[in-house]
């Protein structure tokens, strides 16, 4: 997930035990703390998308297809 959102600008700043923290200064500066597991559970990948969603000011479904398509 980290490397897909390298995409927007996001880059990590710190790692902490088994959670990374992303900052990208695109649209404002914006943190983000994601899990560095092989798989995300699908309500964090829901609530992460929808955060870059908000800060980049596209929805959730944009943001999404642009990621994975």
């Amino acid at each position: 997930m980290a490397r897909l959102l390298r995409r927007y600008g996001y880059e990590s700043t710190r790692q902490t035990g088994s959670h990374i923290r992303l900052t990208t200064t695109t649209g404002g500066e914006h943190h983000l703390t994601i899990p560095a597991h092989a798989s995300l559970r699908v309500g964090t990948l829901s609530a992460i998308l929808g955060a870059v969603a908000e800060h980049l000011k596209k929805t959730r479904d944009e943001v999404l297809e642009e990621l994975f398509a």
